[in-house]
């Protein structure tokens, strides 16, 4: 299967034209596994991120897209308004509080956010405290 691959504009280089940023997989793991606990695991036969069993996310490989949760509804749609390119839904999705991100057009500080959000709701919370500086 085909995977469609959007290119998005991410930023402006040294020359200041805009230039396209693919966030990979890797870089997402990279990421997740700042936020202690958090394994690579499988979820639904694809590639996914777990806390201790929990999901946290998981890749989509028939769009390329992974799959945020903890997205209330009113967030979720000001989302796939304001950056369609990025976000998207399909129907499975539409009933719970989710979106789909297309890696082809997230940066670290969003994946970072969502990521974080998922692992809070899902981390002991002593691991949350700790991460929190023991605030």
């Amino acid at each position: 299967m085909a995977v469609l691959r959007l290119a998005c504009k991410s930023g402006r280089n040294g020359a200041g034209d805009w230039e396209a940023k693919t966030m990979t997989w890797d870089e997402v793991v990279a990421i997740a596994k700042t936020f202690r606990g958090v394994e690579e695991g499988a979820s639904y036969g694809t590639p996914g991120l777990k806390m201790r069993g929990k999901f946290v996310t998981r890749l989509r490989l028939e769009d390329d897209s992974l799959v945020f949760t903890e997205v209330g509804f009113d967030e979720r749609e000001l989302l796939l308004e304001a950056d369609p390119q990025t976000f998207h839904l399909t129907p499975h999705y539409a009933p719970y509080p989710t979106i789909l991100a297309r890696l082809s057009c997230l940066d670290e500080e969003t994946v970072r956010r969502f990521l974080g959000r998922r692992w809070r709701k899902v981390a002991p919370k002593g691991l949350v405290k700790d991460f929190d500086g023991g605030k």
